[in-house]
């Protein structure tokens, strides 16, 4: 039997606990707090599959590049560092990001294709979004992406 995302990551839990690893157990049991969270908020209990599982740790990641974004310009480096330490750890879970070429490589053809499809100006916009979205699912966040296809769109 293979193990789920969320075996790995109350596996991880352990060891780190064992390992008086600070950081990574209270990283980790808060990504699980966030899954079981996820798990019970609807009408019924459920398992979430590694895919809701994925998305739940890469909310979690960007919430921690937003915090250590704000500390910094608050002026609080150490609490910057330590957000940016569990956005890196939370991170290694997750499949490799797009590098900015691969996403750019995406992007000019989805554009090429919205309009031979006829998708011209902000129209395009969308057109564009609804074809990059499902190649880059995962892989890229949706920020950069909008950004990448708005660049791609002037341009």
């Amino acid at each position: 039997m293979t193990t789920t995302l969320k075996q790995q990551l109350q596996e991880d839990l352990t060891a780190s606990i064992r390992a008086r690893d600070e950081l990574r157990s209270g990283t980790i049991r808060l990504t699980l707090s966030a899954i079981t969270n996820e798990e019970v908020s609807g009408k019924v209990a459920r398992q979430l599959s590694d895919d809701e599982v994925l998305k739940v740790i890469a909310r979690e990641a960007k919430k921690r590049r937003e915090a250590a974004e704000a500390f910094e310009t608050g002026g609080r480096p150490e609490s910057a560092a330590r957000e940016r330490a569990e956005g890196e750890l939370l991170a290694a879970y997750l499949p490799k990001q797009l590098t900015d070429d691969e996403l750019t490589a995406i992007v000019a053809d989805a554009v090429a294709e919205a309009k031979a499809g006829g998708a011209e100006g902000p129209r395009a916009m969308g057109a564009v979004m609804k074809l990059v979205n499902p190649k880059v699912a995962g892989l890229a966040e949706g920020g950069r992406v909008a950004a990448a296809v708005k660049q791609a769109l002037a341009g």
